[in-house]
């Protein structure tokens, strides 16, 4: 019918979500020494969307009913430094077909975003037109990526990318379906939006990123573990790509939020509002 489905994922490698980050001593950057991390959750949601659209168009009881293009290829990419390779191997594992790390140095200008702190940072701008590259030199049609990190929360790079491509983008996925157009597919998107949901729909290639609701993730079992240890992944560089990794802001100082203060007790109804009446919230 049309041509198969060739989804980017890109991955990032963050601190644990389940860990309290600590502002380090010169106030700078968050402290990143013997923290523990993992994938960001949203582009956890992202490879098991991919990994469930392929399932959608694989005969076997998890194909879906609705109408679904072949997914001939899911690769991973993760930019930053030599352990990003395991989040990268995680989203194999998941179901990923093959990944490549795009090495840089975290104290030469360009890196994880938010992970290395004062020069190791690569921007949601650097980050999206490294993404175009890849899906040039690639030649993907689809890319899903999660709506933000955890760690800066810029929630940009997914707009950016879709603007460097003149592709169709739909924010905040919480469902994805295709639908048949002739010889070709639609993209049908809903998305959180305030207040409800929104549903937008366009042809390929496009940008979708994932909100929490889209699924939940599956683990990576210990065959699929090691089934990813012999997947193919590639070490690139920004240079591969022409893609300079400077950066163009600079993080003047970095402070924790000041600590919450105790609640009021009030002794009955009509305590509560005269309360609230002093604080001006009635």
């Amino acid at each position: 019918m049309s041509v198969p489905l060739k989804i980017l994922v890109p991955v990032k490698r963050v601190i644990d979500y389940a860990i309290k980050p600590r502002v380090n001593s010169t106030r700078t950057a968050i402290e990143t020494t013997n923290v523990k991390h993992s994938m960001n959750p949203f582009d956890e949601l992202s490879i098991e969307a991919a990994v469930r659209l392929r399932e959608a168009s694989t005969p076997g009881p998890k194909k879906s009913s609705f109408p679904s293009p072949t997914v001939s290829d899911i690769l991973a990419l993760s930019a930053g430094p030599a352990k990003c390779v395991d989040v990268l191997r995680t989203a194999m594992a998941m179901g990923a077909d093959r990944a490549i790390h795009v090495e840089i140095d975290p104290k030469a200008g360009g890196g994880e975003g938010g992970a290395e702190g004062e020069q190791g940072e690569l921007e949601p701008l650097g980050v999206a037109k490294l993404l175009a590259k890849v899906v040039e030199k690639e030649e993907r049609n689809m890319v899903i990526l999660g709506k933000q990190s955890i760690d800066d929360d810029s929630n940009q790079t997914g707009q950016m990318l879709a603007g460097l491509l003149g592709w169709g983008q739909a924010t905040q996925a919480q469902a994805i379906q295709f639908e048949e157009d002739g010889d070709s597919w639609k993209v049908k998107v809903t998305k959180e939006v305030d207040g409800g949901v929104e549903t937008v729909r366009s042809p390929l290639p496009m940008v979708v990123t994932t909100d929490l609701r889209l699924n939940e993730p599956r683990y990576a079992s210990l065959p699929n573990i090691m089934k990813a240890k012999k997947k193919k992944l590639e070490k690139k560089s920004l240079a591969d790509y022409g893609v300079d990794g400077g950066r163009r802001l600079r993080v003047v100082r970095v402070e924790e939020p000041p600590p919450r203060k105790g609640g009021g007790k009030v002794e009955d109804v009509d305590g509560m509002i005269a309360r609230l009446k002093e604080l001006g919230a009635i």
